[in-house]
């Protein structure tokens, strides 16, 4: 009896010896799902208790399953911080702890590539989303066929505006209200500017020849009377405006 008190301590001291055990792979791919298997190798010890909350040291724990032999448990994790990850040792609640855990967190790039982590510094940043100018633009679209059209309808009646605003000028100056050298001279200058804008520029240089070879015969007598006027005569008299208008396609 006495031979077989220390076989008994032995064996007690054995059992109280013995603890889980990790099965790591050498190194955790950054950011990616790993593995870890938290196994109790001794038969003799009641299974183990479901380990961890939702981080195993830096690792965060994703899932858990029990192995098909109800010896450990297999407890997907993900490393998000390269170097070295430290699980330290856990208290599993029956008297047991696991031992401390040391694997190495691999974080590879290809060269020149940029690093995008999580919590790091400025160079871990995502790049920011360029702001689509281009499909953007197809929203301004009907703007801008708007804009070509307004545009494009204001040049086309540029003449006919600069045709009209001639015409008012000319209907101001028209008859000259004396024969004072000014007056005669600006009404001279209204009525050349209007039928530039209706004939053409070269209707600047006309005179009574030229306007009655265009069937404008009371610009004609318009010249002669302006002519007439300067050199203090009273023939040919001003043309009515009405004429003028007339012979030029405008309304009365």
């Amino acid at each position: 009896m006495k031979a077989t008190r220390p076989c008994l301590c032995f064996i007690a001291a054995a059992s109280l010896a013995a603890s889980p055990v990790w099965r790591a792979p050498a190194e955790l791919p950054f950011g990616k799902l790993a593995v870890l298997e938290l196994r109790e190798d001794d038969a003799l010890q009641p299974p183990l208790p479901r380990p961890g909350d939702e981080k195993l040291g830096p690792l965060f724990l994703r899932s858990v399953e029990a192995m098909p032999d109800g010896r450990g448990w297999k407890l997907t994790v993900q490393a998000l911080t390269p170097g070295t990850a430290i699980v330290p040792p856990m208290d599993l609640g029956d008297g047991r702890r696991t031992p401390e855990l040391r694997v190495k967190v691999d974080r590879s790039i290809p060269f020149g590539a940029p690093w995008m982590g999580v919590g790091g510094g400025r160079e871990d940043e995502l790049p920011e989303i360029p702001f689509p100018y281009g499909w953007a633009s197809l929203l301004l679209l009907p703007f801008v066929s708007l804009g070509y059209y307004l545009v494009r309808r204001w040049r086309l009646n540029s003449g006919k505006r600069l045709q009209r605003r001639a015409r008012a000028a000319f209907a101001k100056a028209w008859p000259p209200p004396s024969k004072q050298r000014e007056a005669l001279d600006a009404a001279h200058a209204a009525g050349r500017e209007w039928l530039a804008a209706v004939v053409g520029d070269e209707a600047r240089s006309w005179g009574p020849r030229e306007f009655r070879a265009q069937a404008l015969d009371p610009w004609a007598i318009w010249v002669e009377s302006l002519d007439a006027a300067r050199f203090g005569r009273a023939t040919p008299a001003f043309p009515p405006l009405l004429d003028l208008k007339r012979s030029l396609g405008g309304q009365p």
